[in-house]
């Protein structure tokens, strides 16, 4: 479901158990990175790829264009 070139910003976390890392678990995005990225122009990694306040900024311009701020 992806275009060719397109950028893919993720931003999910999800803990998956693996025994192989220290802590028992390992951290991965919504996006399977290694089926999509051949696709994509860029692609943000998980963990690692975007931070706070990157998440923060969509989370609040998601919500104000759900309210159509943008739209008036």
């Amino acid at each position: 479901m992806v275009k060719e070139g397109a950028v893919v910003i993720d931003v999910g976390t999800t803990r998956v158990e693996d025994p192989t890392h220290k802590g028992g678990f390992r951290l991965n995005g919504d996006v399977k990175f290694d089926e999509v990225a051949p696709k994509c122009s860029f692609i943000t990694p998980v963990p690692g790829g975007v931070g706070p306040m990157t998440i923060c900024s969509l989370m609040k311009n998601t919500l104000s264009a759900g309210k159509k701020e943008f739209y008036k």
